[in-house]
């Protein structure tokens, strides 16, 4: 089964000095990864060509996914996508809530992991993140939907207690190793890739 475009975010919360993230429990009638705790996020839609932006992705952003083999349009939608199902899952919107437009600027490009084959559903998800003081978040519009519940903002010290997918606490480990070293997560930070190969888990770079 070819995988499928997706994209997701971390939103990280950095007041008061601690560091928190963002994360939800998919519905236990999900067929992918059912009960476990996510981040917002799932596949690129044909919409996300189309959906209009104010501020675009930081170019090297769109230089190190366009390396990948996309192009600049299919770079942005995963962006837009993420940006989207952020607001479908949460009720939170990266850009202007009035008009609809979002904004690509502060998001990071971050990681890359692609399901392994196998698997009832397979994605080639893009991992994206930002932090809430960037984006002026109107935090007040959390709210569960039908495919996120429990939506919590979690202390990075207290992730393992949470029933998490191993990638997906993989990629939140490694996201803040990378935040060790550059507080910021500059733009052209590099980071990891996971993918199998003749049955064997891998671990390159984007």
């Amino acid at each position: 089964m070819r995988p499928r475009d997706a994209a997701t975010v971390m939103v990280f919360d950095r007041a008061g000095g601690r560091l928190r993230v963002l994360v939800g429990k998919r519905s236990a009638a999900n067929v992918f990864m059912p009960d476990f705790y996510v981040f917002p996020g799932g596949r690129r839609d044909r919409c996300d060509f189309r959906h209009p932006f104010a501020s675009d992705a930081h170019p090297l952003v769109i230089e190190r996914l366009c390396n990948e083999g996309l192009s600049i349009s299919r770079a942005r939608a995963l962006a837009l996508a993420a940006v989207r199902e952020l607001h479908e899952e949460t009720g939170l919107w990266i850009g202007d809530a009035n008009n609809g437009k979002a904004d690509l600027s502060t998001l990071r490009y971050v990681a890359r992991a692609i399901t392994p084959p196998g698997n009832v559903r397979r994605f080639d998800t893009r991992f994206f993140c930002t932090f809430a003081d960037e984006t002026a978040l109107d935090l007040t519009s959390l709210r569960d939907s039908e495919e996120l519940s429990d939506l919590r903002w979690v202390d990075m010290d207290a992730i393992s207690g949470l029933n998490m997918a191993s990638i997906t606490r993989t990629i939140l480990e490694d996201v803040a190793t990378l935040m060790h070293a550059e507080p910021s997560l500059p733009f052209g930070l590099g980071g990891p890739f996971y993918y199998e190969r003749h049955g064997r888990f891998v671990r390159g770079t984007i």
